[in-house]
């Protein structure tokens, strides 16, 4: 299955963006966390670096939130695990066992063909225009030395780096042995997840955000991170440990939850 390679957006002009770091399946702590920011869904936006799914209380809602306006997203690893289940038994019974795609057998079986095909229309990599400048989110990795246009441009004709896009934690590993990691040329900021840190990693002109939100039981981790990119470039954060509860229960807010859309009967 070949996938839409890349998806330019432009400025928000009238509100906020943010960037939110790897959900796997907390969609209440999202909310509560928009709520807490007073987030508009008339001016304001959300853009997921994907892996909404698996291993979470609520991943059944990646839907509901993609039939969102105010709401866009990459696709990540796991996503990429749902889609290729459809075509390999092993892939299936892979992610199913082992990384958290259990819930799939829990939904109606009329959601998974529509579920499919909105996810496999998700971008690989994502670049908004900010009042700080352009700024590229990619799931997992960007090879060293490897500039913006390049990797976008190649994106489309090479598998290898459309993997690397998806699975890569190479750069991470260079960060964590030397302390450092080449920039990434040609864009001004680059946002990552996939690879859970216990606090946000700034480094050159690139932030890991995925703080483990699924990993309740990890001691450093269990947090669903935010960041602010427009207006103005900042941090907000969620524990994830203290809300699992509520989500398991189907408790849901307010404000958020009079526009859904697409929610499973």
């Amino acid at each position: 299955m070949l996938y839409p390679p890349f998806k330019f957006v432009r400025r928000n002009p009238r509100g906020r963006d943010f960037v939110v770091g790897d959900i796997h399946g907390h969609f209440y702590a999202l909310e509560l966390l928009l709520e807490q920011l007073d987030f508009n869904p008339d001016r304001d936006r959300v853009f997921s670096v994907g892996d909404m799914i698996d291993r979470g209380p609520e991943s059944w809602r990646v839907i509901e939130f993609l039939n969102q306006s105010w709401f866009q997203a990459i696709m990540g690893n796991h996503e990429k695990m749902l889609l290729d289940a459809a075509d390999s038994a092993p892939v299936s019974r892979n992610w199913v066992t082992f990384n958290g795609g259990d819930w799939w057998s829990g939904i109606p079986d009329h959601l998974h063909e529509r579920i499919r095909r909105v996810i496999a229309g998700l971008p690989l990599a994502m670049e908004i225009s900010t009042d700080n400048g352009r700024v590229g989110i990619v799931h997992a990795d960007i090879p060293p030395g490897m500039a913006w246009h390049e990797f976008v441009r190649l994106l489309g004709t090479d598998a290898e780096i459309r993997e690397l896009a998806l699975w890569s934690r190479h750069r991470f590993k260079q960060l964590q042995l030397m302390g450092r990691t080449q920039p990434v040329e040609g864009i001004d900021l680059i946002i990552f997840g996939h690879t859970p840190v216990s606090k946000p990693v700034q480094q050159a002109n690139i932030y890991y955000i995925d703080t483990g939100a699924t990993y309740v039981e990890e001691k450093s981790l269990g947090q669903l991170t935010l960041l602010e990119i427009q207006p103005r470039i900042r941090l907000h954060q969620i524990s994830t440990v203290d809300n699992l509860i509520h989500a398991n229960q189907g408790k849901r807010t307010g404000n958020m939850s009079r526009q859904r859309q697409g929610e499973p009967a």
